[in-house]
């Protein structure tokens, strides 16, 4: 399907079934709407973290993951343990990193933020120091270093905020692989269905009954001061963010489309 992936099968040990729940919640009712069927897939383990310190890895494959834009990189450490990890732009087979406090910097190089320069892209930002890497994990995206200050690292996130993060949270060198799955086409509606997403229909081309936007001939407008949910919540420009502790964090909020 790509040039740079491996021709192999997944390790075997490193695979995990998850059920499916069909977008249902702990109740067995819906909480997340239009989602069911699709193709089996199963999970890949991967090693978010930096459980492998201080051992050199070798690169022995780059993946397809199912369950995630981008691109998965087998890693076979000195130890002769395997683990899978995001895979950075630009990572090829036969590649060596490493996970180190002050490791150099060179992508796919995991260290910690105080020891990174300012000026350089790093993704799979922990939040908390030791709890894994949390953000900036999907296709093409990477976090820049814009400042070292008093404990912390200021990032700017692909999404245009500026946060602080405790400078002992690790990172790893560079930008997440499968930059170009932003262009991606669908196609044709098979394709999502094979992805488990089942098909949305319009609140109004609904019935009243089901729908606070629905009735009316043809595409009449809403009728109401605000967009809402079918169960008559505001739909857009609400806030969803309340009372969080990383409020505290953030130095400039992202720019609103």
């Amino acid at each position: 399907m790509y040039e740079e992936l491996t021709k192999k099968e997944p390790e075997k040990r490193l695979l995990k079934f998850l059920k499916r729940r069909g977008g249902r919640g702990n109740l067995g009712r819906i909480t997340v709407r239009h989602k069911g069927g699709g193709v089996k897939k199963l999970y890949r383990i991967l090693d978010f973290g930096q459980e492998k310190i201080n051992i050199p890895a070798k690169v022995i494959s780059i993946e397809y993951d199912p369950f995630r834009t981008a691109f998965i990189a087998l890693l076979e450490y000195q130890d002769h343990d395997k683990r899978y990890v995001i895979a950075s732009q630009d990572l090829k087979v036969g590649d060596e990193v490493v996970i180190k406090d002050n490791a150099e910097i060179k992508t796919g190089n995991r260290l910690k933020l105080k020891n990174v320069p300012v000026g350089i892209m790093v993704f799979n930002i922990e939040l908390e120091p030791g709890k894994g890497g949390k953000m900036v994990r999907s296709a093409g995206n990477s976090a820049k270093i814009l400042a070292q200050e008093a404990g912390y690292t200021n990032l700017v996130m692909p999404s245009g905020e500026v946060r602080k993060v405790s400078d002992n949270c690790f990172a790893t060198i560079g930008g997440v692989s499968h930059a170009e799955h932003m262009f991606k086409n669908v196609g044709k509606a098979g394709t999502n269905r094979r992805k488990g997403i089942r098909p949305t229909v319009r609140g109004g081309a609904m019935n009243p009954p089901d729908h606070p936007h629905g009735g009316g001939e043809g595409k009449t407008p809403i009728g109401m001061k605000y967009p809402k949910t079918p169960w008559g919540k505001h739909a857009k420009g609400v806030k969803t963010r309340r009372r969080k502790w990383t409020d505290k964090l953030i130095l400039q909020r992202r720019k609103k489309k």
